[in-house]
């Protein structure tokens, strides 16, 4: 594994042009002003290099010198550890936690969804599809409650965060009216240099 990873002398990330993991791992690499080489892959014909790296033939991976990683949460925290500036984790334990856990709400509650609404049959999608339309409603005081999700500044779960909501047309899932806070949120982020450099040709379609 270190013998193919020594082959690559810039961090590369393996990447699916149109996965939200992937995209996380895109958003987060951007708000870092990263140098990176991005391999998208085509998840149907898997290149040699990523099956040789990671077990699990995942994506996102992310390969740094010796160093293979391939849970989007730990590359995620990998590179703000490894790029301090802008921090994207708060400083505290508390407050860390508290972050992690919403991470980890994010990917069991809306990630989960998404999942079901791209691979389920047409019934279970369209249950997923209501669900998420409601939990991301019913979170719309949270959105409300401050620039970021529940930080003064932007973090790993804005960066999470972001490739569900920009799916949602792809995903058809519209919004209720009441949710005007999720839409003001979403506006925002949207229109951040970083987010828009996070993009693939492929999800820029998604909203074209």
């Amino acid at each position: 594994m270190a013998l193919i990873a020594n082959r690559r002398s810039v961090m590369t990330l393996f990447s699916d042009a149109v996965d939200p993991q992937s995209h996380r791992a895109r958003v987060v690499l951007a708000e870092k002003g990263i140098t990176v080489e991005i391999v998208n892959i085509d998840p149907a014909n898997k290149p040699e290099d990523l099956i040789d790296l990671n077990p699990y033939q995942s994506v996102p991976t992310l390969v740094d010198r010796e160093l293979v990683l391939y849970d989007t949460r730990v590359i995620m925290e990998y590179l703000d550890e490894r790029f301090p500036h802008p921090p994207l984790m708060p400083v505290d334990p508390v407050s860390r936690a508290k972050a992690r856990l919403a991470l980890y709400r994010i990917e069991q509650d809306w990630y989960s969804l998404a999942n079901e609404i791209e691979t389920k049959g047409e019934k279970a999608a369209a249950k997923a599809r209501k669900m998420l339309r409601d939990s991301l409603a019913s979170t719309n005081e949270v959105f409300a409650a401050k620039p970021f999700f529940l930080s003064d500044e932007f973090s790993l779960v804005d960066a999470s965060i972001l490739p569900i909501l920009w799916r949602l047309p792809h995903y058809k899932v519209d919004l209720p009216p009441q949710a005007k806070a999720v839409h003001a949120y979403a506006k925002r982020m949207f229109s951040r240099e970083a987010f828009k450099d996070s993009l693939t040709d492929a999800e820029r379609e998604m909203r074209s």
